[in-house]
């Protein structure tokens, strides 16, 4: 990504790609078998270790209190090797955004409390969901000034990892949605095995049921629809960087492939076919660096329109790494479908990554409003 103006980015960037190289890609296939095989335990401790579950934490919270472009330089790395990890990092920080949004930074676990335990580290959410249009929501009531939850909330990312989760609710008498944090090891939670997914195999998703279940009231009541949506704001550029990173780990595949095989007597590097797929790769890719490197900056400066410039850049460039996967498999020939060549496999997790924050048409009709409503085309 566009780091090189800034030395801090710059070593930042050094480090997660090392950390990619180091522990993602050799065991990325094995990983992409989660559930059928383990998950990548020793992975997730050295990303606790690294700070990467608590970059945009403030530094009296344990955390490192970095940019947005911070965040983005990491997940950029991270889904270029494995973009599983991606969802663990994206996953965690949509819920501590949200939480921070709610005024409830105290109750986020630190770095200190976690102890070095990924596991308490972490806060499973549900970052495919808008909550405020679907169903998929628990409802809540209060009983002596606590609250308890029932019901059913489908697809929590982290929810089989995460020994808390921040979960969405109605609550009796209330209008909109409100955010709740509880225990998913309590007894009257029920999680489910993993859910079998398209992509982020390594990212694992449950169902939860709940049965009066003891929770937290996170931040005012009936709220939860605007602190989800100024996080959606700040994130959204965060799944461009990850969007981006699958596209560079596409190219690479096919750049490595097509220098290392011939046809005719030639590498078929040096077939017009192939190189003029290969430009047409490396200028997606280069244009998706520079909106995801703009928007970033435009987050941390707080620029006019920052918002409409974050939420624009996801609906851009994720489209667009979903056709740059696609093409990197058809590279490849039949060994495009070939599971060690890992090319289906970003198919499929830019496929799921162009999912999180809601449904790509809702989000579209969403910043059409964003924009109609601030009178700036």
């Amino acid at each position: 990504m566009c780091a090189s103006v800034n030395q801090e980015l710059q070593m930042l960037d050094s480090m997660a790609k090392e950390f990619a190289e180091s522990e993602l890609v050799p065991g990325r296939e094995e990983f992409d078998d989660f559930p059928f095989s383990p998950l990548f335990d020793g992975a997730l401790k050295k990303a606790n270790e690294v700070g990467f579950f608590s970059l945009m934490l403030p530094e009296d919270m344990g955390g490192a209190n970095r940019s947005m472009k911070a965040l983005c330089t990491v997940l950029y790395e991270t889904c270029r090797a494995d973009a599983s990890l991606g969802g663990v990092i994206f996953t965690n920080a949509l819920a501590q955004e949200v939480m921070i949004n709610a005024g409830a930074s105290d109750m986020i676990p630190s770095p200190e409390e976690a102890g070095g335990n990924p596991r308490k580290a972490l806060l499973a959410f549900a970052p495919f969901d808008n909550p405020v249009e679907t169903e998929n929501r628990a409802r809540a009531k209060a009983v002596d000034g606590e609250h308890f939850l029932d019901g059913d909330v489908e697809y929590v990312m982290l929810g089989g990892l995460a020994e808390r989760a921040l979960v969405a609710a109605t609550m009796e008498g209330q209008e909109g949605i409100s955010f709740f944090l509880t225990d998913v090891g309590l007894p009257e939670v029920r999680v489910s095995e993993p859910v079998i997914s398209l992509g982020l195999h390594a990212c694992p998703a449950v169902d939860i049921r709940f049965r009066g279940a003891r929770a937290t009231l996170i931040g005012e009541a009936g709220e939860g629809g605007l602190y989800l949506s100024q996080a959606a704001d700040r994130l959204s550029v965060a799944c461009a960087a990850m969007s981006s990173g699958i596209m560079l780990g596409s190219f690479l595949t096919a750049l490595d492939y097509a220098r290392g095989r011939t046809q005719g007597g030639r590498l078929i590097l040096e077939w017009s076919k192939m190189r003029m797929s290969l430009a047409d790769i490396a200028i997606k890719m280069k244009c998706a660096d520079l909106i995801v490197d703009t928007a970033g900056t435009s987050v941390d400066e707080a620029e006019s329109g920052w918002q409409q410039a974050s939420r624009a850049a996801a609906l851009h460039v994720c489209p667009i790494a979903c056709d740059v996967a696609n093409e990197g498999i058809q590279l490849l020939g039949g060994n495009g479908y070939m599971h060690e060549y890992g090319q289906e496999k970003r198919f499929r997790d830019a496929q799921t990554v162009q999912s999180l924050l809601g449904m790509l048409p809702l989000r579209k009709l969403a910043y059409l409003n964003m924009v109609l409503e601030a009178g700036k085309y």
